[in-house]
């Protein structure tokens, strides 16, 4: 007899669905994806494999792009929005930036070998002007 309360005949076929072999694949995939996920954030998200980019957002704002490109002698030459420039070019063309736009955004490329002590003290004087919006950037990852 079926335990549905249906009566069941001599050599028919029970036609329930037996539902117990779905739910144990689902909760196999279901830890595979937990204990795949931290994995997968764990790939740092910052390259500096710079100027391999070919395409990037656009971004709507007035923007502040800062440059610092290594030198053979061990230091770095800063570009201000591409042209060769220096701190006190960062806080003129800040200056004048954000007389135009008070939410101005900072981009800060570094290129791979230049000191991580250099690029700190770029982001600290992006920071101490009042930048609150600025980003690192970075190469695609393909």
């Amino acid at each position: 007899m079926a335990s549905t309360g249906q009566r069941q005949e001599e050599g028919g076929l029970l036609a329930d669905i037996n539902v117990t072999p779905l739910v144990d694949v689902t909760l196999v995939l279901l830890v595979i994806f937990m204990v795949a996920a931290p994995l997968i954030v764990n790939v740092p998200s910052i390259k500096v494999e710079l100027p391999r980019a070919s395409s990037g957002d656009e971004t709507q704002k007035a923007m502040l792009a800062l440059t610092l490109q290594r030198e053979a002698a061990g230091g770095y030459r800063l570009f201000v929005n591409g042209k060769l420039g220096d701190d006190q070019a960062v806080r003129d063309a800040f200056q004048a930036l954000h007389g135009q736009d008070r939410e101005l955004q900072a981009v800060i490329a570094a290129d791979k070998g230049v000191a991580y002590g250099d690029v700190v003290h770029v982001v600290d004087l992006v920071k101490t002007l009042g930048v609150r919006k600025f980003a690192l950037d970075t190469d695609p990852v393909r």
